[in-house]
């Protein structure tokens, strides 16, 4: 079969019932992880553009900033230690992705969002009382442990307690959080900015724990979901009174035998591979690694994490003024929002596949677009006063690229890994995709400003080319996963026209069992 999608049996299973309020609170808790991790995305590169800021932390950075140091406009923000402070906070969510792994699967996922935002907190009251900048490293990084439990079971949770026709809309939801707390962080970032006496960026960085206690005080409410119940051995009655109230019918049996079978399933597997987490690297897994492997990988070399982190210093090198800077950033933290809110209202009705594809075009022209007129402005020397008409224009631009991003690899980049594993291996699954996604987007933050010194408008142009590439692999070898019950998700594997070569098909384990 040409091209990438897998053309799936229609008759795949779908449950009796409904989206209740009570799934749509729980999701509503779980999704506000994202918020989290939005608002540090967005928090970090405001406060990095204030000069209060900058001149008692970081006072070669403030020199540059102030002219007192003459530099050209792509290197004016060049310093590792200011790009450590962004970065450090997805090393250490990185580094807590296997314990939090661990955690998730063995004692559900409610525990590690509370774990996850309880660590959060602390690194909300470090950063918000620095006065040095050891403190502010230690800050983030408790701030990425914490960052870490909660991206690692928050997407899980959503996936396991959404139907499965509506599954893409919740788990979107995660993005949309994420998207909003970009856009909080930057409205925050605008009004502390004026406030007098220099002590506006204390609450900026603070104001970080407000998203984290949300997360702490719904969670206690909330229990876990029906899958990660039956894996830690709850009992039947208990699971079924859960969903009952979860799916707003009384006759729910079908679906408890269904969990019930992919967790033995599940259990099965785990005893034939003596537990061995690395079982995940077998023949028959090969498509969801590549999946877990690649899309977070190509996600973050988007740019989009040099959009969010480094919007105000980005706008700044472009010549805006500094609150110019901000305020540009807060309207690409709104076009942000809105164009998640997109996917999440078409998501469940035309796929993930053309959401990817569509997405992927438009951040592509966007790109190149945005690389050319960077370099006929600027050209190699960074030397160059620009016309507002310009500069605004490249504003519209950015909105457009960001809008693409948010409708598309924003969020199918979390909804496609958290659906795609069986339960045995999901967990392991959805760590390894929170690890690839936080190595990237650490080892952007670390390098962009020292690539854009160095590459200059060449860097545009260098994350136009992995745009392309990663939608050309969606168009190959991604399989649609629409409205396909989580539990029957290997069938979009058996099915494609590549991944059906390292698959067994059902027929073939039946006889292998026998045996």
């Amino acid at each position: 079969m040409a091209g990438g999608a897998a053309v799936v049996d229609s008759s795949s299973k779908a449950y009796p019932g409904r989206m209740t309020a009570f799934v749509v609170f729980a999701s509503l808790v779980a999704a506000c992880g994202g918020l989290m991790l939005g608002y540090d995305i967005g928090i970090s590169g405001g406060v990095t553009a204030m000069s209060s800021f900058l001149q008692p932390f970081f006072p070669d950075v403030y020199r540059k900033e102030q002219g007192i140091i003459s530099s050209n406009q792509y290197c004016k923000f060049d310093s590792h230690k200011l790009t450590f402070f962004t970065s450090s906070l997805y090393l250490a969510a990185l580094v807590v992705q296997w314990p939090a792994s661990y955690s998730t699967s063995k004692h559900g996922r409610k525990l590690s969002i509370i774990i996850g935002a309880v660590i959060f907190l602390l690194g909300a009251a470090f950063n918000a009382a620095a006065i040095h900048v050891t403190m502010l490293y230690i800050g983030r990084l408790l701030l990425g442990l914490g960052v870490g439990f909660v991206i690692q079971a928050a997407p899980l949770y959503l996936s396991e307690m959404a139907p499965s026709k509506s599954r893409g809309s919740l788990n979107t939801i995660f993005q949309l959080m994420i998207t909003i707390g970009i856009l909080l962080a930057n409205l925050v970032n605008y009004a502390t900015n004026k406030i007098q006496g220099g002590w506006g960026w204390r609450l900026s960085l603070g104001l970080a724990a407000l998203p984290a206690a949300i997360v702490l005080l719904g969670s206690i409410s909330l229990p876990d979901t029906p899958n990660s119940m039956i894996e830690r051995g709850a009992s039947e009655e208990d699971v079924k009174k859960y969903l009952r109230r979860i799916r707003g019918i009384d006759d729910v049996h079908e679906e408890y035998q269904d969990l019930c079978d992919a967790c033995a399933n599940a259990s099965k597997a785990a005893n034939n591979n003596n537990n061995n987490k690395l079982a995940i690297f077998q023949r028959k897994y090969v498509p969801q690694m590549v999946m877990t492997f690649l899309i977070p990988f190509f996600q973050q070399l988007t740019g989009i994490n040099v959009i969010m982190f480094y919007a105000p210093v980005l706008f700044q090198t472009l010549g805006f003024g500094n609150d110019a800077s901000l305020m540009s950033a807060v309207i690409t933290g709104l076009v942000n929002v809105a164009a998640t809110g997109v996917a999440f209202l078409v998501v469940d009705r035309y796929g993930r596949r053309p959401l990817f594809l569509e997405g992927g075009l438009q951040m592509l022209l966007s790109q190149v677009i945005i690389g050319s007129l960077i370099w006929k402005v600027f050209g190699v020397a960074g030397v160059a006063s620009v016309s507002k008409g310009y500069a605004y224009g490249i504003v519209a631009l950015i909105c457009v690229y960001v809008a693409g991003f948010a409708w598309s690899w924003g969020p199918l980049g979390w909804l496609v890994p958290s659906e795609i594993f069986p339960l045995e291996i999901r967990s392991t699954g959805q760590g390894i995709n929170a690890t690839i996604n936080m190595l990237m987007t650490f080892v952007i933050g670390q390098v962009f400003l020292s690539l854009l010194c160095a590459t200059k408008f060449g860097l545009f142009f260098i994350f136009a080319f992995f745009v392309l590439s990663m939608t050309l692999f969606v168009a190959f070898f991604l399989p649609e996963t629409k409205g396909i019950p989580i539990e029957d998700m290997s069938k979009v594997w058996i099915q494609h026209w590549f991944w059906r070569r390292f698959v067994p098909s059902e027929d073939s384990t039946r006889r292998v069992e026998m045996v």
